[in-house]
């Protein structure tokens, strides 16, 4: 399985909402990304089929010894792979990795993937891949492909309201 070390998307900090998910693109379409690879519509189509985004990981960093959500929807659209995704709040690495994308440090996507059909395009001096198995989706660092990007990202607002509580109280016993 080869990983795509990423597809960037800016986190829209007005778009933050209350329950852990966020929306954006894994991969777009026809960009030469930093590993001179191209993926073009419809590549993930039969992966999709057989492979759905319920089945698809969600990862920190490729790590799979530590999911750190779920994929809720994965579709192919006109741009590329849109994904909508939750993480799972209540695990340390899903809450420091909202933590982080909500911060804007932690802004990337990065796909892995079992090449099946690809061909040289040597004008472009690069790899097209036609169609690709997705294992795995994750919130990275660094990204490959610069085009995509995040439209929101939301958060628990009982987690939030949990920590405020602990917060007035622990100011509340300061003051006793």
């Amino acid at each position: 399985m080869k990983t795509d070390h990423g597809s960037v998307f800016e986190l829209d900090i007005k778009s933050i909402q209350e329950d852990g998910t966020f929306t954006g693109y894994a991969s777009v379409f026809d960009v030469v990304d930093s590993h001179k690879d191209i993926v073009v519509k419809s590549a993930f189509k039969k992966s999709l089929v057989k492979r759905p985004a319920a089945k698809v990981k969600m990862l920190r960093e490729h790590d799979q010894t530590e999911p750190i959500g779920k994929w809720l929807s994965l579709v192919e659209d006109d741009r590329g792979l849109k994904a909508t995704g939750q993480l799972i709040l209540g695990t340390t690495k899903g809450s420091e990795t909202y933590k982080l994308m909500k911060a804007g440090l932690l802004d990337s996507l990065s796909i892995g993937y079992r090449t099946v059909r690809d061909r040289m395009d040597r004008t472009k001096g690069a790899r097209i891949l036609e169609q690709v198995d997705l294992w795995e989706i994750s919130v990275v660092t660094f990204p490959s492909n610069t085009e995509s990007t995040v439209t929101a990202v939301k958060s628990n607002s009982a987690t939030q309201f949990r920590e405020l509580v602990a917060a007035i109280n622990s100011a509340r016993n300061l003051l006793h």
